[in-house]
């Protein structure tokens, strides 16, 4: 993004002589390709050197990764890894609430408040020099799509016949087979990938260009369900159900798609002529 684009001009504040720039780490790859390589040390967050910077910002970068908001990244960034000019740029107040909003539901599907060190009464009101929100013109310029919400985890489906699954069919709004790998990050944590492009069963509204990534969305932001999907390292392949509600995305219906078991195979091919009551 261009920066300038997110200021509010008014009066910064100095940083003093104590402050150095520093090249932002490779562990911080959440704040690569932003607009600018290098960082103010202190930050924000009072963190005094790369290792804690490197440390407390590894928590948060799951969520930079889910998209809850068009910009999070920014808004994290601000403040673990300051742009190096002549005065400290907070983010606005307004962006932290509209980050918020977005953000904290996500944050509570893996089991965690928003931290009173985010509070966004500590950041600066609009009419002050700060990072401003452009969630108005985001929506104007760009098409706003369904999101992936925390939901309760749908069951993997694994007794069924041809004719159940062309009923959920009908009942829903899309249907795609993906292809999911599971690998432990150099976190130590597990990472959930598409590992080739969304196949489309049903499609509705939806078109495939962005559907893939929603997907991706949706299994992060609901890691425990994708969790008890993959028990293994081996890629397996499911196809995933769900409804369009009120723009946010629901999968209802979950069902591994294994090579012996032709039920899945004959619904979709039956569901090319199926017309539903």
């Amino acid at each position: 993004f261009a920066l300038s684009g997110f200021l509010r001009v008014a009066t910064g504040f100095d940083i003093g002589l104590s402050t150095k720039c520093v090249v932002i780490p490779k562990e911080m790859d959440m704040c690569h390709k932003i607009g600018y390589s290098e960082m103010r040390l202190p930050n924000l967050m009072g963190h005094t050197s790369m290792a804690e910077v490197i440390l407390k910002s590894t928590t948060w970068q799951h969520l930079a990764h889910m998209d809850c908001h068009p910009h999070m990244r920014t808004f994290l960034c601000s403040l673990f890894a300051p742009i190096c000019l002549d005065t400290f740029i907070h983010p606005c107040r307004s962006m932290c609430v509209a980050v918020r909003d977005s953000c904290a539901p996500v944050l509570a599907c893996h089991g965690h408040p928003w931290p009173d060190s985010l509070d966004c009464d500590r950041f600066p009101a609009d009419e002050d020099m700060c990072l401003a929100s452009l969630t108005k013109e985001y929506k104007h310029l760009h098409k706003v799509l369904p999101k992936p919400a925390c939901q309760a985890c749908p069951a993997v489906e694994e007794f069924f016949t041809h004719k159940r699954v062309l009923e959920v069919f009908c009942d829903n709004d899309f249907a795609v087979k993906v292809k999911l790998s599971k690998k432990r990050t150099v976190f130590g944590d597990h990472e959930y990938n598409i590992e080739c492009h969304v196949e489309f069963v049903t499609q509705g509204s939806l078109l495939p260009y962005e559907t893939q990534n929603m997907i991706q969305q949706w299994l992060l932001i609901n890691a425990n369900c994708t969790q008890r999907m993959t028990p293994t390292h081996r890629p397996m392949v499911y196809l995933l159900v769900g409804n369009i509600e009120e723009g946010v995305i629901l999968v209802n219906q979950v069902y591994r798609w294994q090579r012996r078991d032709l039920q899945l195979t004959l619904a979709t091919q039956k569901w090319r002529h199926h017309k539903c009551l």
